[in-house]
């Protein structure tokens, strides 16, 4: 059985649950996927299913080779192609569709999603440093402060906190609480904040797959 789907953010809003509070959520298009092939222990070391979000406008200028490849489950070539883990004794294979009413609501789920790009940053924004005084004369505000030794070691530590990219990075945010599902859209009702701009693509799994 597959555990996960592939999607698209939507954009956030907030819903009123049964106390009447509200709750802010994030609302994601959750598949149509088609599974494209299936790997399986004894041929590839693992079990997984690498699936398609299908969508309005198929890829274009796909290659032979891979037109191929998803033509042998029946699919013409998308754009997001993701694998996710199968759970043991399921029965998935290549050309299967997968939905949303994989997930019912109460569950968790682990969202992964690429970060909003942010060009180079400071280390006031990237690493939250507090900065330096800003009156009485100081000349040291936004500064990143000491980075390392004179005498000994002579270098700057691998790793050090510094000014850089910022940003479209991959992240996952681990168990979010489905609040609501729309079968009929494809919609799920996300509590909290997901990575990525509207329009970004994700991969939604089962929390703990």
């Amino acid at each position: 059985m597959v555990n996960g789907i592939l999607g698209k953010k939507l954009g956030m809003t907030q819903v009123f649950n049964v106390g009447r509070d509200v709750v802010p959520v994030t609302v994601l298009q959750a598949g149509p996927c088609v599974v494209v092939q299936c790997k399986t222990q004894a041929k590839d070391g693992y079990e997984a299913a690498q699936l398609a979000l299908v969508e309005a406008k198929a890829k274009r200028g796909a290659s032979k080779a891979v037109r191929g490849h998803f033509g042998k489950a029946g699919a013409v070539p998308m754009k997001f192609v993701r694998e996710v883990r199968l759970s043991t004794g399921g029965g998935t294979k290549a050309g299967d569709s997968v939905n949303v009413d994989l997930f019912r609501p109460k569950d968790l789920i682990d969202v992964i999603g690429t970060s909003k790009g942010r060009g180079f940053a400071g280390v006031i924004k990237r690493h939250h440093f507090r900065g330096g005084a800003a009156t009485h004369g100081s000349m040291f505000h936004r500064a990143p402060g000491s980075i390392g030794q004179s005498s000994y070691p002579s270098r700057v530590w691998r790793g050090m906190k510094m000014g850089g990219h910022m940003g479209n990075a991959r992240v996952t945010v681990r168990n979010l609480e489905i609040v609501q599902v729309d079968a009929e859209k494809n919609l799920l009702f996300v509590k909290g904040a997901v990575p990525g701009p509207r329009g970004g693509y994700l991969i939604i799994e089962k929390a703990g797959s």
